[in-house]
């Protein structure tokens, strides 16, 4: 009985719904077909975007983390380089002392070469920096920190050069106590100093390669959950682009048949006109 009724066309209005329906999913699907993200505002998912954006934060802050490994390991492999240098001229003045001990030997020239590679030791310990930080001198002992995972309690502290510093400055007095009246004795007394200090640079160098091994397994580690993050912030906002296609194609003809319906219906009530002719 509805169908004579001309003050409310009810079936035209339940089409314009369906249509209006029909062109919001239409849009939707554009939308996602057009930003490739199924979560364009939070009302399209609501939990998929906190969580979403939550994985997108921790993915940030592993990344920053990255980059600070990335850093503590150019840190060492710079400490490690002239560790190794002054390990080769704690050899140098060795085989000066090895020197001395020949009859012919000039002791007052060996003395000279001593106190010259000793006095580049001292610049290494000094000089040796990264982005202005003393690797090797009385500062360093202090050791560095390295914020390596997403929270700051998730830091790494770096210790290797407890005992350079000071043990190359009784190794440099022994050295300068030297002079042009030095004996053979003299020469030997300084090597028991050098074994110490010799000593001291090869735990160093321990300690520098143990903290790359623990670098590179934070690194590992952190490349892992970065892709693993990654994967499901895509599971979460990216589209299927292939199904958003198939929902705009599907919405667009349901769309283009509302659209006729409507005009149908909204075209009946000029039927109850045949009733006044």
């Amino acid at each position: 009985m509805s169908s004579f009724r001309i003050a409310t066309n009810v079936g035209a209005l339940n089409a314009y719904n369906a249509l209006a329906k029909l062109n919001a999913q239409t849009e939707k699907a554009q939308l996602r077909l057009a930003t490739q993200k199924r979560i364009n505002s939070v009302a399209d998912d609501t939990s998929g975007f906190n969580i979403g954006k939550s994985l997108e934060a921790k993915v940030s802050l592993m990344k920053a983390a990255q980059k600070n490994v990335g850093s503590a390991k150019d840190l060492l492999a710079t400490a490690e380089g002239q560790l190794v240098a002054i390990r080769d001229m704690i050899t140098d003045i060795k085989a000066k002392i090895a020197d001395s001990g020949n009859a012919a030997a000039d002791l007052n020239a060996l003395q000279n070469d001593i106190k010259a590679i000793s006095d580049e030791i001292g610049n290494a310990i000094s000089n040796t920096k990264f982005n202005d930080s003393v690797l090797l001198g009385t500062t360093a002992a202090t050791g560095f920190t390295f914020q390596t995972g997403v929270t700051t309690s998730e830091t790494l502290s770096i210790d290797y050069a407890d005992n350079v510093a000071s043990n190359y400055n009784t190794s440099e007095a022994e050295i300068n106590a030297l002079s042009s009246s030095s004996a053979r004795a003299d020469f030997t007394n300084l090597e028991t100093n050098l074994d110490t200090f010799e000593s001291t640079i090869e735990d160093a160098l321990g300690k520098v390669g143990n903290y790359l091994q623990r670098l590179d397994a934070k690194e590992d580690f952190l490349t892992v959950a970065i892709a693993n993050s990654e994967a499901s912030v895509s599971r979460l906002f990216d589209a299927d682009m292939a199904m958003e296609q198939l929902n705009a194609t599907k919405a667009q003809i349901g769309g283009q048949v509302a659209t006729s319906m409507l005009a149908q219906l909204n075209a009946a009530p000029q039927n109850i006109l045949g009733l006044f002719r």
